[in-house]
């Protein structure tokens, strides 16, 4: 039988034929791409010739492509559209993977080559890309163990396939238990207060479950509305309890030894390369740099937030004790600050919705990126995808030049985890003067359209949306050489400039006039209440922020803590909240146990990088601001200095080069409010 993943895609721009594709054809796929890999890497080896840039260096990075496609694929399905079936693969092939990533960067051989070609790298006329590649190369082997003994290697690698596989199992724990809760109500007068878009969506899924009334589940568009306009504060505490408490319930897909075991790898691991920390491992190759760097950064961003906080804090409880409610919880918060938005905007988020149908925000990101970027996007039906609700386009320039595949998911279904992320199924490169063109998926979660209505955002999956699809230009304009550092191949606390960058033209009015059209009557949105979202734009800022930093805090504590001293997950993780605490502590709830971007995702040690890029995106938006949102020349310079330059030079080097001067964290106090 053939394996359509080791075949040539006969498919439209090459794209992963997914039709074809079957379960059992991932685990011989892989096996037969690591034999081929590894043959590549032998014959790299075994090269008579003296090493050189091209013959090592160079042919390195474009080693193992089949194996790069056949694991985007399999490991994007398992994030997306994942089973039982596809979770026990993933439990097989991970140690493969590891062990094979493993016998590249211990392998002397090759780590010799590379090593020569480095300790002659002043004597060769390299490019500036040339020399980044050399460099992350010649690095990468030696932080992943090429110069430990033999002994100490083969305790790396029984450290590197254990952590990948802890990893897995603590992913598929939050997905299991995000599907195992649901709130059945059968009593319409328990739901008052709750949207008809809300009551809909959970007549949907009760009759989906064979069940009468209404079910909420801990998927957003559930959740969210739920806790937000639900007048019922026991079942909203329920909801909240059972959110929380997600992976923390001492069952089977408990979490809290897999917190503990992850962070115990991490730590063996950084201490045998030689680092005090997994955090010191981790920053030396981040624009912060060290770990005290970040945590300089996070406390006094605290320090500058906490009276703001505070100060909202106190607006919550005012509000809510005219309800008579004299001690403000976490299941309240959502709900009383809906309440003190319409009051201090009038700005009722249910008005707003009707004016953000999903296909026209779409539409108004597209026309934003035509505007700055030139780009094109043109829906096609030619591309084979892994589920029906999958959009699939096509990409291009100015002068009809092919640009990128780009994918859209956008609903919540049983097989997919939460939140909302960019991902490629295939990296951009130039080999042989073709340049290799990337195919690039945006996953959210947003509300299903009902027999009645469209996808209706809110106005924070509107942002959500412009985020992600920020993520994608930077995939998508990818310009570069070498695949490995194209795209958002870049230092972690840089990756998020060109996603946060574009959430701020969701407030802009020359934005939102091109696509906040009424679903029903076509009417643009009323000036007023583009001048109210305007307005409301830093609301409650002084809470986000103190919550982004308590998850920076957190992640920085779990990876600059002596693990052995660590016994109670909760416990530890009370402690790391103590100065960013509002509300009071909710002992049934454990937020480490489904901190899937720290234990999971890449962010660890790298959680802080979302408010660093916030600096970074705030000084950005200000000379947008400076010289007209949809300036193209600024647009232009945007895109050739950081959008198609990936990680081919040193983040702040790319953005002198952009902003022509080191960005200013008074931009992002001005803007949050922080800061008159």
């Amino acid at each position: 039988m053939s394996n359509p993943l080791l075949q040539k895609f006969e498919t439209p721009f090459n794209t992963a034929p997914f039709s074809k594709i079957k379960n059992e054809h991932f685990k011989p796929a892989f096996e037969k791409a690591i034999e081929i890999a590894t043959a590549e890497i032998d014959a790299i080896c075994n090269n008579p010739k003296v090493p050189t840039f091209e013959n090592t260096i160079e042919a390195l990075d474009f080693s193992g492509q089949m194996l790069d496609r056949i694991s985007s694929i399999f490991f994007n399905l398992n994030s997306a559209e994942t089973s039982e079936e596809i979770q026990k693969i993933a439990q097989e092939v991970s140690p493969l993977l590891t062990k094979f990533s493993n016998d590249i960067t211990l392998n002397k051989k090759l780590f010799k080559r590379v090593q020569l070609v480095y300790d002659i790298k002043d004597e060769l006329d390299l490019t500036k890309e040339q020399d980044t590649l050399l460099t992350n190369k010649y690095k990468s082997f030696v932080r992943n163990g090429a110069n430990l003994k033999s002994k100490e290697k083969e305790k790396l690698r029984k450290i590197d396939t254990e952590l990948a596989k802890v990893k897995l199992n603590f992913g598929e724990n939050v997905l299991a238990e995000t599907n195992a809760f649901e709130l059945h109500i059968t009593n319409k007068e328990e739901l008052n207060g709750l949207p008809e878009t809300s009551l809909e969506l959970a007549e949907i899924t009760a009759k989906q479950r064979n069940k009468k009334g209404w079910v909420f589940t801990l998927d957003y568009p559930s959740y969210i509305p739920f806790m937000t306009y639900a007048e019922n504060r026991l079942l909203r505490k329920k909801m909240a309890v059972a959110f929380g408490a997600k992976a923390f319930q001492n069952n089977k897909n408990d979490n809290q030894k897999n917190v503990l075991s992850i962070v115990n790898l991490r730590n063996k691991r950084a201490n045998l390369l030689g680092y005090k920390t997994h955090a010191h491992f981790v920053l030396e190759e981040r624009m912060a740099e060290n770990p005290d760097n970040v945590i300089t950064f996070l406390n006094d961003l605290l320090e500058k937030a906490t009276p703001a906080a505070n100060n909202d804090f106190e607006q919550l409880k005012n509000i809510a004790k005219k309800d008579g409610i004299n001690n403000l919880e976490k299941w309240d918060s959502a709900y009383y600050s809906e309440k003190l938005k319409k009051q201090l905007f009038d700005l009722d988020q249910e008005l707003l919705k009707p004016y953000f149908k999903l296909e026209n925000v779409i539409n108004g990101v597209f026309k934003v990126a035509q505007k700055l970027y030139g780009l094109n996007f043109e829906e096609i039906k030619n591309i084979d995808t892994y589920h029906e609700d999958v959009k699939t386009f096509k990409v291009t320039d100015k002068s009809s030049n092919f640009i990128a595949v780009f994918y859209a998911d956008f609903f919540p279904r049983k097989g997919k985890r939460g939140g909302a992320w960019m991902t490629s199924f295939k990296n951009q490169w130039i080999k042989n003067n073709e340049n290799s063109r990337p195919h690039i998926s945006i996953v959210c979660n947003f509300t299903k359209p009902t027999e009645t209505k469209p996808s209706l955002l809110t106005f924070n999956e509107v942002t959500t949306l412009f985020h992600e699809f920020g993520h994608a230009l930077h995939g998508m304009l990818a310009n570069t050489t070498y695949p490995s550092l194209s795209g958002t191949n870049v230092y972690w606390d840089f990756v998020e400039l060109p996603s946060q960058l574009l959430e701020n033209w969701c407030y802009e009015k020359e934005t939102l006039e091109l696509f906040a059209k009424h679903y029903k009557t076509n009417q643009l949105i009323p000036m007023e209440l583009v001048k109210k979202i305007k307005e409301s734009s830093n609301f409650l800022e002084g809470m986000q922020t103190l919550r982004q930093l308590s998850f920076g805090i957190l992640d920085m504590k779990w990876h600059t803590t002596n693990p052995d001293k660590i016994n109670s997950v909760k416990e530890f993780e009370s402690i790391a909240f103590k100065n960013t605490q509002l509300f009071p502590d909710v002992k049934e709830n454990c937020m480490s146990t489904s901190f899937s971007h720290i234990f999971q995702g890449g962010y660890s040690s790298g959680y802080y990088s979302y408010k660093w890029a916030e600096v970074l995106d705030a000084d950005a938006f200000a000379y947008f601001l400076e010289n007209g949102i949809f300036n193209s020349e600024i647009a232009q310079k945007f895109k050739t200095n950081i959008l198609q330059k990936g990680g081919t030079e040193k983040p702040m080097d790319l953005y002198l080069k952009f902003r022509g001067k080191k960005p200013s964290i008074d931009a992002l106090l001005k803007r949050a409010g922080l800061k008159k």
